[in-house]
This record gives structure tokens, C-alpha cells and sequence, in this order.
């Protein structure tokens, strides 16, 4: 039978043995040596630390946007095609629609665009909101680079944006522009959005003409794009086109885009959607056959899709990320703090010239009397301190 005696020696034990493992053993007060410059290299260490732990809290708190590029494989169905755009000629002038690679053309009817007569002048109020909304949108394409992620994030729409000012009086005069504004469903393949002169009509057995009766000297092709986009309108997304506008004083022009139209994947916190984004580059031109600058006056919007998709996702950061990150801060910022301190006192110590040489502990006091050799049988003399006399 054990009794508690026993009991009580084996924890006792594997207790010492437990402290026999110990990593971080502790030093004896009496054997530290502190320092003023130690203290001040400790108060900097620990607000280095604190600093640094705050802005990768603050950072963990954030989301961070990730962007991820892989093949197209939807390669059937519709996109939306979105259009506003102001041209400064009469509707009854001009016609719109489509025409893509397959040769299949999509007529512009008043059951899927809208076509609205209006004035091509702006009022001076309608100008300082058009102006002040072409600046604020050609800083947001310029800045893309630097902005792009916090425009994702924050779910910001470019094309989200209050409506233009009413004319505060109304001309006499019959307007002399259109207003072609709504949204078709177009096919997922290249193809060529243009306005020109007269109402489309479709040829047999194919294609479309169009078939003007107005002279070229009628003819303003200068315009003015409110809204071009494809696919769902989508926070963060930047549209090039927006308040793009051209003014020309030649009757033959022909404005054309080329936009590059790529497939997106949105996965963030505000918005989960397919749409697409594009590039554009433009080149305008005045028609002149007898100096071989042929083609149609008019504008022309061709476009191209990518087979490339992007996919963007908004995700938050681990919190086991985090606490490997607070480690490395601590202990990094810990072990620079004493390499430092240890390199600038010895370069003091190096300067002032204060190096200590190594001296025994006690040194014997050394008599002023000088004692001759004996030899081991003589007898030695026994010194006797002498006394000053007293007066």
C-alpha cells in the first residue's frame, strides 16, 4: 500500500525535473546593470512597438481587393449595351443600331432606344455641371492606378450621379439635336454601334442602308456622351466615355471609337455581379475623297471582347496572420533595439576611451622596507614598527 508520504515525494519529483526544462531562466537583480541610455533606447523600443502594432491592427481591420485572371467560358447569350449620347442633329435626320461579325443587325426603334429632341447648348448653368462632372470624372481615369482598390471596397459608382439641371428657359426655336438614351441586348461577339445620317433600313438578303435626305452641308456629327457602358451598371467601375465631348465645325466627320470590352467577375462586400469593363482608344477624321480620305460620315463605336476574364474579390485577412505579424514586430523590433544599443554604447566606450582592463580582486600591500636575501638557516629578523617619540 503507498502511503501519502510517498505520494507527495514522487510530485516532488517531476516537478524539479519540470523545472529543470526551464528555457527562460532568471537572472539575480544583483547581477543586472541598467543605464540611462538603456531606459531611453526601452522608451523608443516601446513606442516603435506600439506604433506598429496599432497601424497592423488598423490594417488587419481592412479588406484588401484580389484580382484573379482566367478564361472566358461563357461564350453564348446577351450583354447589355447602355447608351446615352446627345448628337446635334434632328432625330428625323439620324438613325442608330448595330451591326456585329455575324451580320446580324439590331434596327433602333422606339421599343428599344429612346429617341428625344433637345437643344445641343448647354445653359451656363447646365455648363458648370457638365464641366465640373468632366473633371471630376478624367481625375478618377487619370488616378485609376492609385484608387481603383478603394473604389472597389467602398462600392463608389462613377456613373451613379444627380441628374442635369433644367433649363431655366426654354428656347423659341425648334431643337436641333437628339437625345438616343436606354439599353439593347446585343450578341456576345464583335460588332459596330454607329449614328449616321438617315434612318437605317434593312437590305435584302442581309445588312441594313441608310438612306438620308438631307444635304452635307446639314450635316453635325459634334456630340456629346453621357453614359456608354455594357453589361449592369457596377460599383467601382470607371467609364471611359463618360462626359466625353466633341465639337466640330466640319459637315464630313467621322468620329470612331475602338473599345476593348472584358469580361469581370465582382465579388465584394457591396456587390456580387458579371459585368464588363473596357479601354478605348479614339480617332477622328474629316472625310475628303478627292484627297483619299474616304468613309461615312458619322460616329462609330466598334468593339472587341476578350476571351480574358478578371475576377475581383474583396477578402479580409486571418487572424492567425495577424498574430505571426504582431510576433514578428515584437521580437524584431526587440532583438534591432539591442543590437543597437549594444553597438552605440561600445562606440562611446570606444570614443571617450573608457575600455577597463581585467585587475585581480585584491592586490597585497607591498612594504617600503627592503628586506636582503637569508638563507634558509639563518633566522629571520623579526621587523618591528618604530613609533614617532612623543615630546
Amino acid at each position: 500500500m503507498i502511503d501519502d508520504t510517498t505520494v507527495r515525494r514522487r510530485k516532488t519529483f517531476s516537478l524539479k525535473d519540470v523545472k529543470e526544462l526551464d528555457a527562460f531562466p532568471k537572472v539575480s537583480d544583483s547581477y543586472q546593470e541598467t543605464r540611462v541610455s538603456g531606459g531611453g533606447v526601452s522608451l523608443v523600443t516601446f513606442t516603435i512597438i506600439l506604433i506598429l502594432t496599432f497601424s497592423e491592427i488598423m490594417r488587419y481591420l481592412r479588406s484588401d481587393v484580389k484580382y484573379d485572371y482566367e478564361v472566358d467560358r461563357a461564350h453564348e447569350g446577351k450583354i447589355q449595351l447602355n447608351i446615352d449620347i446627345t448628337v446635334a442633329m434632328q432625330c428625323a435626320n439620324i438613325g442608330a443600331d448595330v451591326l456585329d461579325v455575324t451580320n446580324e443587325n439590331v434596327l433602333m426603334t422606339s421599343s428599344t432606344l429612346e429617341e428625344e429632341d433637345t437643344y445641343f447648348d448647354l445653359t451656363p448653368r447646365q455648363r458648370n455641371y457638365y464641366s465640373m462632372m468632366q473633371k471630376y470624372s478624367t481625375y478618377l481615369k487619370d488616378q485609376y492606378h492609385s484608387l481603383h482598390k478603394l473604389l472597389w471596397k467602398t462600392g463608389y459608382m462613377v456613373g451613379l450621379r444627380t441628374s442635369r439641371p433644367e433649363r431655366e428657359i426654354k428656347p423659341t426655336t425648334q431643337p436641333d439635336a437628339c437625345r438616343i438614351h436606354g439599353t439593347l441586348e446585343i450578341n456576345k461577339v464583335a460588332g459596330n454601334f454607329h449614328v449616321t445620317a438617315g434612318k437605317p433600313v434593312p437590305v435584302i438578303p442581309r445588312g441594313h442602308a441608310h438612306f438620308a435626305f438631307i444635304k452635307e452641308r446639314d450635316y453635325n456629327f459634334s456630340h456629346r456622351i453621357d453614359h456608354f457602358s455594357f453589361g449592369r451598371r457596377t460599383p467601382g467601375l470607371i467609364y471611359a466615355l463618360d462626359y466625353d465631348e466633341r465639337v466640330t465645325m466640319n459637315n464630313l466627320y467621322m468620329a470612331q471609337y475602338f473599345l476593348q470590352v472584358v469580361p469581370t467577375s465582382v465579388n465584394t462586400f457591396i456587390s456580387q455581379v458579371d459585368t464588363y469593363q473596357f479601354a478605348v482608344t479614339h480617332k477622328n477624321r474629316t472625310i475628303n475623297h478627292s484627297k483619299g480620305s474616304h468613309g461615312v460620315p458619322g460616329i462609330f463605336f466598334k468593339y472587341d471582347l476578350s476571351p480574358i476574364k478578371v475576377k475581383i474579390t474583396e477578402e479580409k485577412r486571418g487572424f492567425g496572420r495577424l498574430l505571426i505579424r504582431l510576433a514578428g514586430i515584437v521580437g524584431g523590433v526587440f532583438a534591432t533595439s539591442s543590437i543597437l544599443h549594444s553597438l552605440l554604447c561600445s562606440g562611446i566606450d570606444l570614443i571617450c576611451c573608457r575600455f577597463k582592463k581585467s585587475t585581480p580582486d585584491q592586490i597585497p600591500a607591498q612594504s617600503s622596507l627592503i628586506t636582503p636575501p637569508f638563507d634558509s638557516g639563518d633566522t629571520v629578523p623579526a621587523v618591528v614598527p618604530t613609533q614617532p617619540a612623543t615630546s
